[in-house]
């Protein structure tokens, strides 16, 4: 055991096991912007961090500051939290930006089906071109790789479950965080917190966040027996109804040994395991014979939180609310939105040098992504308003989905985090055929 001196230089001293880390830092993620900052500058020390949460979007916060010369403690769950139930899909551009080796991939989904209430079927992948998939991964796979590069980047990782984030009453006072790891009691003071404890975020609440709505999520791993796994080798199902959600939509998802098989609600949370039984019977057939040897469920968020920032206090990934309606995407958007803030504060504190302010956090960090993403939040929003209401919209849905056009842009969209490029004539055509099936679901009055 070490004693870290108070980085504030007061009396009061609190302690943390500490490790050298001697290898050496491979080339910087970030680079630091010349700053006319007014900020003070630390009295010989670096700027000390505390992310709160190992997943993606803390991971990836954690790899930025370390890389970036700021004095980094990443706090993890120990042994770590149950991964959440998700399908683990993520968009092929985040294989390339976030350098995820090709060995963590279960499967190269190249094929996609979207299913009706009335179970009309449509081929979603058939514009998809021969090199583009969309990966499969396990979650607990991904969050490992993610915090052991952090790690090996410089990052402190505390294996530890954190209890409270003390919020100074003074602009000039530390954050103070109280955990506790191999049944004792401890405390870390620092200078800047990033928030990255999911939808149920402690951070959030001590820095009064603001009110949050929730879905709920429903997961079983199946192992299938060879033959009936052979048939989801490369295939990916999505299926829409009332019956398996009545706002949102249920999916089997192939894995590296099983299939994930769940669903999700906000409207009807109490009602998660009957419609868990619903996409279970309408895929029957298809897993009959299957073992499940995994049970998940866990909050995802349905909005960013009022509040993202404040004081010296950023949130991110799920603790801030990024993930996306209709289609329920957070790990891009979680691994993303870390990634900025860590390099928000390295920019902002000149490499570490130099003491950071909330303004600092908004300007760098919050401004630039709600510039970059906020937008297609609440596109997603509204597609979600328009297409779950009822089971005569989420056929209107699946029959839009089987439009090669559609499908080409939504490709566009979501594996490469862009807008496309589309056709006017085209998109014309699109708008039209969009408000006729909305016309014979009797949902444009509405």
């Amino acid at each position: 055991m070490a004693s870290l001196t108070h980085p504030f230089h007061t009396s009061t001293t609190f302690y943390l096991p500490l490790r050298t880390n001697t290898r050496t830092h491979s080339r910087s993620l970030i680079a630091i912007k010349a700053s006319k900052s007014t900020n003070p500058p630390l009295p010989g020390r670096k700027l000390r961090a505390a992310v709160i949460g190992g997943g993606p979007a803390g991971s990836s916060a954690a790899e930025a500051l370390a890389a970036g010369g700021v004095e980094t403690f990443l706090f993890e769950r120990s042994p770590p939290s149950t991964a959440k139930p998700c399908g683990g899909a993520i968009p092929l551009c985040m294989l390339s930006e976030f350098d995820i080796p090709s060995h963590l991939i279960d499967r190269h989904v190249t094929r996609m089906r979207i299913f009706s209430p009335s179970n009309l079927c449509v081929d979603f992948g058939k514009t998809l071109r021969p090199d583009e998939f969309i990966a499969m991964l396990r979650r607990e796979v991904l969050d490992s790789f993610l915090r052991s590069r952090a790690e090996s980047r410089g990052a402190n990782l505390v294996s530890a479950l954190v209890t409270d984030l003390e919020v100074p009453t003074s602009p000039a006072a530390p954050y103070v965080v109280h955990y506790t790891a191999n049944n004792s009691r401890r405390s870390l003071a620092v200078d800047v917190v990033i928030g990255a404890d999911g939808a149920n975020s402690r951070v959030a609440k001590s820095i009064h966040a603001g009110s949050y709505a929730c879905a709920i999520a429903f997961q079983e791993r199946i192992k299938l027996p060879d033959e009936k796994m052979e048939y989801y080798e490369n295939l990916a199902e999505m299926y829409v109804g009332s019956d398996v959600s009545p706002d949102f939509y249920a999916w089997v998802f192939p894995k590296c040994d099983h299939v994930a098989v769940g669903t999700g609600t906000v409207c009807a949370k109490q009602d998660i395991k009957l419609f868990q039984r619903a996409i279970r019977e309408r895929v029957k057939p298809k897993i009959n014979g299957g073992k499940v040897i995994k049970v998940e469920a866990h909050p995802i968020p349905e909005h960013p939180r009022p509040i993202r920032v404040r004081g010296r206090v950023a949130l991110v990934g799920d603790a801030a609310g990024y993930v996306t309606k209709c289609a329920g995407e957070g790990i891009y958007f979680a691994a993303k939105s870390g990634r900025m803030c860590g390099e928000a504060i390295v920019n902002a504190s000149e490499g570490g040098e130099r003491m950071i302010n909330e303004g600092d956090l908004k300007r760098e960090y919050l401004r630039v992504w709600d510039a970059k993403y906020i937008s297609t939040f609440r596109f997603m929003d509204l597609l979600q308003r328009v297409f779950y209401g009822s089971n005569a919209t989420r056929e209107a849905l699946v029959e839009l989905c089987g439009d090669e056009y559609v499908q080409r842009m939504t490709f566009e969209s979501y594996l490469y985090k862009r807008l496309a490029d589309g056709n006017r004539w085209e998109d014309a055509k699109m708008v039209w055929n969009t408000v006729g099936s909305l016309m014979r679901c009797k949902i444009i009055g509405r």
